[in-house]
């Protein structure tokens, strides 16, 4: 056993480093910075319009440092701004997004994670060409989907509505939520599934007592990803919403466009962060989660 490990390099010891992989390290951490910035210098030009006077941006630059800093952008932006001709801010909006895309979140990611239960562990017929046909949907490009769900939402009288798109989220986003808890569900041992089927458990018992128990990495996963996605999603919300209950992405545009003949950058880059703020904080909460999540289900 002394010969044994002897022989064994000792991994935690720290070596010097040699000039060249020096050098590599700086390149590295080079390149990692610039990227780091050219991706954050939008984010950070919006930050700081957000506090500058609009006078000072429209005579200065829309880059630059603020001379003199203000916080009535923020409040501004979330109750009073004019919007689709109605004053109120991106207020009513926010709520909108909110009372949408909660359920569709929560929705499609159980719709999903009982379609890979029953796609891998309960052996349903044509379980293969069911996931096929399920997984198209993931590469079908939004723009083919638009009339289809037209004349489906004006056939349930969901047209124009916060409930239609709801639904539209759902459906589309039950194949990318498919996809993950398929993959991650594949993994798990049959023996547990065996087992409880032999005490006599059924298709949801077993969900409810085996899959969901080991499936917080996985869901965690699908709810940051639904989540973020059906909030900063544009297309369906122009689409399929009213002017009166529209999502906040859509109201942004509404903002820029104001008929006051000035462009209004300040409160405009305050409302994009206010739009911001929600899938930062989801993903803040959960993010090492779904870095984890996505590793075990890629590894096992």
């Amino acid at each position: 056993m002394t010969l044994v490990s002897e022989n064994i390099p000792d991994l935690d010891r720290k070596r010097p480093l040699g000039a060249k992989k020096i050098l590599g390290r700086i390149a590295l951490y080079s390149t990692l910075l610039v990227l780091a910035a050219f991706v954050l210098m939008p984010l950070a030009v919006i930050a700081l319009n957000s506090l500058r006077f609009n006078e000072d941006i429209l005579r200065e630059s829309f880059i630059g440092w603020p001379s003199r800093l203000t916080f009535e952008n923020w409040s501004v932006a979330w109750g009073e701004a004019c919007i689709n001709a109605s004053c109120t801010g991106v207020k009513p909006y926010f709520v909108a997004s909110m009372l949408m895309v909660v359920p569709a979140t929560l929705i499609s990611t159980a719709v999903g994670l009982i379609n890979g239960f029953a796609l891998t562990k309960w052996k349903m017929p044509f379980a293969g060409l069911v996931f096929v046909a399920i997984t198209i949907g993931v590469f079908l490009p939004p723009q083919v989907v638009l009339l289809p769900w037209a004349i489906t939402l004006a056939w349930l009288g969901l047209s124009k509505s916060l409930a239609g798109l709801a639904l539209v989220h759902i459906i589309q986003g039950t194949c990318f939520t498919t996809l993950f808890c398929r993959n991650y569900l594949i993994n798990l041992p049959d023996d547990l599934i065996k087992a409880a089927r032999i005490d006599g458990a059924g298709f949801f018992r077993t969900f409810w007592k085996i899959v969901v128990p080991l499936s917080p990495p996985i869901i965690i996963v699908t709810i940051i990803w639904q989540f973020t996605f059906i909030w900063n999603e544009f297309l369906f919300a122009v689409t399929f919403s009213s002017s009166d209950y529209r999502p906040i992405t859509a109201a942004l545009m509404s903002l820029n466009a104001d008929d006051t003949g000035v462009s209004e950058y300040g409160f405009g880059s305050a409302a994009v962060l206010i739009a911001a703020i929600p899938p930062l904080v989801i993903y803040f909460l959960g993010g090492r989660y779904f870095v984890r999540g996505l590793t075990q289900g890629a590894v096992k």
